[in-house]
């Protein structure tokens, strides 16, 4: 059937998006670049200008949606300086969900064509209609749910602290878009432990970061299919289930940790451990707030919160790490091999072996950057292995968490995390929609021989 002109430039549309790791670095490099001529102007600091290292960092931080500082926010910056950094956080935080789940969409019809093709049905093709409405559905998603989170928190900041409307206003926007974005900046250099007890900022915020931290397809089809479960795509699955149950895993570890450390849960009570400990699980999700002084954990928190960070949150969301589906398609990859399973199966649908691959790689891959990036920082600092550890990890998985340590590393050294913190905000959208959009079909078999593992 000859193509309309609408389908024509549908497909002239989609063209554009083989190359996805072309939009996106170039998109984020020149949204930093543009931060850092911002940040580097004298109305954007409190005192002397900024040096290019704190700009670029920062602007990289924010854009990325990260939260590494390696100057005190509410010092440093003057109230131009956190409007910048607030705006470059939103964006940030758009255009990776925006961006992530235009190559999700793009990526299912691409699979859908080919089927319909071979079953010489019609096929149907991602027209600019579509993408428009994507982008306006993310946007009216992510403004709605911040106007909400912030309302609440400038409610409690207004009868709670006595701030005045305009600050709590500007408080509670600021926070969260910090939260929704999962980004690690705040207005006090403690960040928010002065209300580590206060349920109504930990649980709001704590909120703000699961929600984001879902991805937009999944929200999306959570509130068309909410009361029917067994209705759920298996990404929706693995995502909700496996992001419960690391919440779950994450506050009793932690709990248990940091029950006794006077330093950070022992002074509160019973209630108030618990609270905390849910906040910091929720935290390494990739948000990078904290409630208690992360310098101050046990170093079996520190490693806790290492791998909660490394798995991260959702596809199509502004976390990082290598994302919950990733891990959970590893997981049943495991327990398909330990059963003798010939294939592996999530539920009532069959895994793709492309998919199984592909969670290899980005797992492999992500790896093997924090390895050498730890390394180097070992080289360069006088700092102890978990220490620079934790700092690599929460650059990479763009988390934002620090046990305070970034502001001291050598130029070099920060210049390392925000290499970092751009290949794992950018690397991970990139390379997971390279490899789905790269799949190949050939066309013959070579002979198979075993080779001997372990």
């Amino acid at each position: 059937m000859p193509f309309t002109r609408r389908a024509r430039w549908s497909a002239a549309l989609l063209s554009r998006f083989h190359h996805p790791a072309q939009i996106v670095v170039t998109s984020f490099g020149l949204l930093v670049l543009a931060g850092t001529i911002l940040l580097l102007q004298p109305i954007s600091t409190v005192g002397k200008p900024a040096g290019l290292v704190e700009a670029l960092f920062t602007a990289t931080s924010a854009v990325t949606v990260t939260g590494l500082a390696v100057v005190d926010t509410q010092a440093h910056w003057s109230l131009f300086g956190e409007v910048v950094i607030a705006a470059l956080v939103q964006v940030g935080g758009l255009g990776i969900m925006t961006f992530a789940t235009v190559f999700a969409v793009l990526i299912g019809r691409r699979v859908g064509v080919r089927f319909r093709m071979l079953a010489q049905a019609e096929t149907t093709m991602l027209s600019a209609a579509d993408l428009r409405s994507i982008a306006r559905r993310v946007v009216v998603f992510s403004l709605t749910c911040e106007a909400v989170f912030a309302a609440v928190l400038a409610w409690r900041w207004m009868t709670g602290y006595g701030e005045p409307f305009g600050q709590a206003v500007y408080y509670g926007v600021f926070h969260s878009i910090m939260a929704f974005n999962h980004a690690g900046f705040a207005l006090w250099p403690d960040s928010l432990t002065r209300f580590v007890a206060d349920p109504w900022i930990s649980l709001t915020v704590s909120a703000a970061v699961i929600v984001g931290g879902l991805g937009f397809p999944v929200v999306f089809e959570l509130m068309r299919t909410w009361r029917k479960p067994r209705a759920w795509s298996v990404t929706t699955r693995l995502t909700v289930w496996i992001t419960l149950a690391l919440l779950a895993v994450g506050t009793l570890f932690l709990l248990v940790a940091e029950w006794d450390n006077p330093k950070t849960f022992g002074p509160l009570d019973e209630g108030g451990k618990l609270l905390a400990a849910f906040f910091a699980s929720t935290m390494t999700r990739s948000a990078g707030l904290n409630s208690v002084d992360i310098g101050q954990m046990e170093t079996s928190s520190w490693l806790i919160s290492d791998v909660l960070m490394f798995i991260g949150g959702a596809s199509a969301s502004t976390a990082g790490g290598i994302r919950v589906t990733t891990f959970g398609v590893l997981a049943f990859v495991i327990w398909a091999e330990l059963r003798g399973e010939p294939r592996v199966n999530i539920g009532h649908r069959r895994v793709p072996e492309s998919v199984q691959r592909q969670a290899i790689t980005v797992s492999l891959l992500s790896m093997a950057v924090v390895v050498v990036s730890t390394y180097l920082l070992l080289v360069i600092s006088p700092f102890a292995f978990d220490q620079v550890l934790f700092e690599v990890v929460s650059a990479f998985t763009t988390t934002g968490l620090s046990t305070g340590i970034t502001a001291q590393l050598p130029a070099a050294g920060q210049i390392i995390l925000t290499v970092l913190m751009f290949i794992g905000r950018t690397g991970t959208i990139t390379l997971g929609t390279a490899l789905a959009m790269k799949e190949r079909t050939r066309r013959y078999e070579l002979p198979e021989e075993r080779v001997l593992v372990g």
